[in-house]
């Protein structure tokens, strides 16, 4: 892992993220942000654990964001978790992120909410999709969501993906 750094500046992170990360009230990175930031800006693949309200959404979260290219409009990062509440809160907390960034669009699908909607917003090409594992196979056998030109995938809280009996849902994924 990389050192620890003590701002979001040395990170050398656009100044759309900066700004957004200000209004979100953070001014320095947290640990778990400061040694995973750099490490998947380069490229490298990340498994982390950290507790509960360290940043973790941001860790993966900003360099997703950074790598995107908005003149793409296939989805190019999937989040898949393993609640309904985690998905619209790590959606919720993507839109933040890219708050001053207009070109990215992001969509959360899960269970319990009508598919009339997603699908409709799925429509809009975004370039990140956050998903329940269940949802996300419900609309890949619809073709309404297609993962050819994903570069990145997440899969946050594996173990209580895991623990809930999703294996063969995320191996299918």
């Amino acid at each position: 892992m990389t050192d620890s750094v003590s701002s979001f500046e040395e990170l050398n992170l656009s100044p759309e993220i900066i700004k957004a990360l200000g209004k979100m009230g953070f001014s320095s990175p947290t640990p778990i942000q400061s040694k995973t930031i750099p490490i998947m800006l380069g490229g490298g693949d990340v498994i982390a654990k950290a507790p509960t309200g360290t940043g973790k959404t941001c860790a993966f979260g900003i360099p997703i964001i950074e790598c995107l290219d908005p003149g793409i409009t296939d989805i190019q990062a999937v989040i898949v978790c393993p609640t309904r509440e985690l998905c619209i809160q790590i959606g919720d907390e993507l839109r933040a992120l890219v708050k001053y960034r207009p070109d990215i669009r992001i969509v959360t699908v899960y269970g319990g909410q009508p598919i009339n909607r997603q699908l409709t917003a799925l429509k809009r090409k975004p370039q990140i999709v956050v998903a329940t594992p269940g949802r996300l196979i419900d609309h890949m056998n619809r073709g309404s969501i297609w993962l050819g030109n994903v570069y990145t995938a997440v899969l946050d809280e594996a173990d209580e993906m895991l623990k809930m009996g999703f294996i063969r849902d995320v191996r299918k994924i």
